[in-house]
């Protein structure tokens, strides 16, 4: 066995593979760039090298720095995670010339399967069904558009290197496949350096389930189950859960046997995930093949009770696998969510800057450990105080829940939610509250087409309504009594004008653009040393208990004998007054007043934002790195403008009306805040 490995990636999966290694016994070697001299990954490990600037290019992904590092500290393997160089043959072969052990496949493997367009190849030889399409790489747009007409509309056009939802788009007429073969070409460029593109035919109303595979040096390959990845907002995964609630026994059976059988043809060993489209009559197809431990991994280890890290790291030192396929569990099910830093209310713009708030939910399972399941776990590469850089994917942490059954998973997954508190940055976590309490979510009916379909327009407040609105308003007037019971006791009061407690109170629920709601209550039976009180709104009752401090975040506690987690603040820049109850996904900004006081508020004018239709502004913290138009040129609706770029992912800005382009305010190269004026028109 290795007594030390060097781990060549970073955030999450670094501090992923540092936990197993820690529990084997074995040291570990992180390796960061500028940006990440403080992450959490660097000082979890017992070593650490710095290998470059910023850009992956000029760090984590040049191999002869990371083999440096690893020949430096003595480390006899190396661990590439995922993304980065973890599916990168040369990089395999390359280490197994230096002698050096590569946690993962041989690179024979990564050739055969890694690659988009010869694993296709391989699958057709092995007699696995296969979406129809072209597997040979494509010299531009224009023979893009002839060969997406002979397959027939849809199309998906894919990078053959791509991954993570990098270098993919779908296709429905000749422009789109024109525009579309141009901007994968270029994503694919500037993420893996591979610009080769390939396009099949798109299958409408599909699942995206996968298989889990695991394979030794010794001929042995298993399938440790699927995970149902359909939920997907721009062909990159939101939630992942195992097992399916689709897919039958015996679909299971066949799609696990094919899964081997291909990966038996290449020799495969170590952690790898077979992907499958599947029609709705359980018609399956291979996809691709990542040769490569997935990001959701963590699903399949809460249902088989396996470390994936653990085994990849035995495979590589030699050993055979401990167990048969006869052994496999299958115990309770899994969710996973991915919370991102994107700000889901605005399109998903990314959201860097620092973490002024990374409080994850209270955990019971963790990293490394398949002793303790049917809890929660959250895998993550930051800390509270922590940067989060323009540089890199846009994952904060991912929140594993494990139940007895589906249904017991999602209220975990929902409750956790409800304490993961993140400030500083926007998150996800509105989004994933919404997307888990979805009816056809809940039921299991749904497809890769999920997000788009119920979420066409975007996502908004409105997407998350709460099931009882009063709810949220009672838990700002028992929080507000507490602020009262304690402003209360101050002492110097002077004589007469001490503050008196009431019962009436009348919050102010804000809404855009002045449309506020006054909803009037009564709070009774106020007790400061049980923490409890009564608050009646509507004719409706509420009585609280809540043994949080009342300058906690995160409050735990019951009303009318049910447990609740909630999130409430107070104050914020424009309004010390106000309390923001955050509850199942839905946020309320509230104001608790006294009946006169909130007459008054009625009485105050709402003061409309300032007109910006005029200036064009950054709508994310990124890279300018194109400007396309020039002082004085006329511009039409829908015309391209300029483009930001942030967390690997471009973000063209087109514009809204007809106009005429007058100042431009910054250049390209320029690193933008948001709203920062890019332009101005006449």
């Amino acid at each position: 066995m290795f007594t030390k490995i060097l781990i060549a990636n970073r955030g999450e999966i670094a501090c992923r593979v540092i936990a197993t290694a820690r529990k084997m016994g074995i040291q570990t070697v992180a390796v960061y760039s500028d940006a990440d001299k403080d992450a959490r990954h660097v000082k979890l490990a017992d070593e650490a090298v710095h290998i470059g600037a910023a850009p992956s290019r000029e760090s984590y992904l040049v191999a002869d720095r990371i083999i440096a590092a690893a020949k430096s500290t003595g480390a006899q393997a190396i661990h590439p995670g995922y993304g980065f160089l973890s599916e990168n043959e040369a990089f395999a072969k390359r280490c197994e010339d230096e002698g050096i052990a590569f946690i993962g496949p041989k690179a024979h493997s990564i050739a055969a399967m890694g690659d988009k367009i010869a694993s296709k190849k391989l699958a057709n030889e092995a007699q696995v069904n296969t979406i129809p399409g072209y597997n040979d790489a494509i010299a531009g747009p224009e023979q893009a558009v002839e060969i997406a007409k002979g397959i027939g509309y849809p199309v998906m056009i894919k990078a053959s290197a791509g991954g993570g939802g990098k270098g993919l788009r779908v296709a429905f007429n000749d422009k789109e496949a024109f525009e579309g073969f141009t901007s994968c070409q270029n994503e694919a460029r500037n993420s893996f350096g591979d610009d080769r593109i390939f396009i099949e035919k798109f299958v409408q109303e599909p699942r995206h389930i996968e298989i889990q595979i695991l394979g030794d040096s010794h001929g042995n390959v298993l399938y440790l189950n699927e995970r149902e990845c359909s939920i997907q907002r721009r062909h990159q995964k939101v939630i992942e859960e195992a097992p399916s609630p689709f897919i039958s026994d015996e679909t299971r059976k066949a799609m696990g046997e094919q899964a081997v059988q291909l990966a038996k043809a290449v020799k495969y060993q170590s952690a790898g995930t077979v992907e499958f489209v599947v029609g709705k009559d359980q018609d399956f197809y291979f996809l691709e093949m990542n040769t490569r431990l997935q990001v959701e991994h963590p699903v399949t280890e809460c249902i088989t009770g396996l470390d994936l890290v653990e085994q990849m790291i035995r495979v590589a030192a030699g050993e055979k696998l401990a167990f048969g396929q006869a052994d496999v569990k299958r115990d309770g099910w899994a969710i996973e969510c991915r919370i991102n830093a994107e700000d889901p209310f605005r399109n998903f713009l990314p959201s860097t800057g620092r973490l002024v708030r990374f409080q994850p939910p209270e955990q019971t399972m963790w990293q490394g450990d398949t002793e303790h399941l049917q809890g929660v776990r959250v895998d993550t590469g930051v800390y509270d105080g922590g940067e989060i850089p323009m540089f890199y994917d846009s994952m904060i942490a991912k929140l594993i829940v494990h139940g007895k059954d589906r249904n017991e998973a999602i209220a975990k997954a929902r409750e956790a939610l409800n304490g993961f508190a993140i400030r500083g940055i926007s998150s996800n976590i509105p989004f994933q509250a919404a997307l888990l309490a979805h009816p056809k979510f809940v039921t299991g009916e749904f497809n890769t087409g999920f997000i788009a379909e119920h979420y066409a327009h975007g996502f908004h407040a409105e997407d998350v309504p709460h099931a009882d609105p009063d709810f949220l308003v009672a838990l700002a007037m028992f929080r507000n009594r507490r602020y009262r019971a304690r402003a209360s006791t101050i002492t110097g009061q002077m004589q007469g004008h001490q503050l008196q407690v009431g019962q009436q109170y009348t919050a102010v629920v804000l809404g855009a653009e002045g449309n506020n709601q006054y909803v009037s209550g009564e709070v009774t039976d106020f007790d400061a040393e049980a923490r409890a009180c009564k608050v009646v709104i509507n004719g409706k009752t509420y009585e609280f208990r809540s043994n949080a401090d009342i300058r906690d975040l995160v409050v735990r506690g019951v009303c009318n004998g049910k447990d609740f987690t909630c999130q409430i603040e107070r104050g914020t820049a424009k309004n010390p007054l106000l309390l923001r109850i955050i509850h199942n996904g839905t946020q309320a900004d509230v104001m608790v007043l006294s009946p006169k006081g909130a007459e008054m508020h009625k009485l105050m004018s709402y003061k409309a934002p300032p007109d910006l239709s005029k200036f064009l502004l950054s709508p994310m913290p990124g890279l300018l790195v194109d400007v396309a138009v020039q002082p004085g040129q006329k511009v039409q609706a829908g015309e391209k403008l300029a483009v930001i770029e942030a967390m690997k992912m471009e973000n063209i800005l087109f514009a809204a009306q007809d106009g005429i382009v007058g100042k431009i305010s910054a250049t390209k190269g320029d690193s933008l805040a948001v709203d920062d004026i890019i332009l101005e028109f006449e």
